[in-house]
């Protein structure tokens, strides 16, 4: 789907080719505690500076014309912090889904979240239901987030469901195929990510869209996640539109043996 001629311009003046974008950028936001360190504050102060990031983020890419955005804030392995981070995460991401409930109607955009949604706490899910409702109608942008989501438990999840299915006759297992594991996966009828962006320099994947990032493009870049700018991300996207996707294929050549 093109962009619309708003976001063409919008594109075109910041040198991106509004013809090229990714359809579906996926990002581990990582580096909030080690950046409160730096500056001598506590971990839930970098958590909050973090959410400002988000904030911006997920507004340029609506501009940009991005159809999928995904965040990385909690995953399985997270319930294993200290109590009080995680209760101050939790706070926090109550507080978002209430403060950003008007931006995301304005801009168009709907809220999906990605994981073991029934491990969050009570009054956390009802915030996230009322703004998934109130969103659900929204069709310019897709923003998931991933909460309490590992991405083996997700493959392990539609496997388990694809196994029930097939003893109860539903399905047959010799028709299994990958379109099948995908049906069952969160990101049922969402492309894969084009881009997966991590941020504070880990080079690990840390347990996120295992199965869907088999020809992600990947971008690492060392500012950690509080810091992340817009023209940061700005520049990965310039850079993407530069590469060349091959999903596994050898380049194509002409006959003179040049690269096309």
């Amino acid at each position: 789907m093109k962009s619309e001629p708003a976001h063409r311009q919008f594109d075109l003046d910041y040198g991106l080719d509004p013809d090229k974008l990714p359809a579906h950028v996926a990002i581990i936001m990582d580096g909030n505690g080690r950046w409160a360190k730096k500056k001598l504050m506590n971990r839930v102060k970098g958590h909050e500076k973090g959410s400002e990031t988000v904030r911006s983020i997920v507004t340029l890419s609506r501009k940009i014309g991005i159809k999928f955005l995904t965040l990385y804030a909690f995953s399985t392995e997270n319930w294993a912090r200290p109590k009080i981070e995680v209760v101050a995460l939790m706070n926090l991401l109550k507080r978002f889904l209430v403060s950003e409930r008007t931006t995301l109607k304005k801009n168009e955009i709907f809220l999906n979240i990605i994981g073991q949604k029934d491990r969050l706490p009570e009054d956390v899910m009802k915030e996230l239901d009322i703004t998934m409702e109130q969103t659900r109608n929204n069709e310019k942008m897709v923003l998931n987030l991933a909460l309490s989501y590992g991405g083996r438990e997700e493959i392990t999840r539609a496997a388990k469901q694809i196994a029930k299915k097939a003893a109860e006759k539903i399905i047959d297992w010799e028709t299994i195929t990958e379109e099948t594991l995908c049906d069952h996966l969160y990101t049922k009828n969402m492309p894969d990510p084009d881009v997966l962006i991590r941020t504070s320099g880990e080079m690990r994947l840390s347990n996120f869209m295992l199965w869907q990032m088999a020809y992600a493009e990947i971008f690492i870049t060392k500012t950690l996640w509080p810091d992340f700018s817009e023209q940061e991300f700005i520049n990965i996207i310039r850079d993407y539109q530069s590469r060349e996707r091959r999903f596994g294929k050898l380049p194509c050549y002409s006959s003179d043996g040049s690269q096309q």
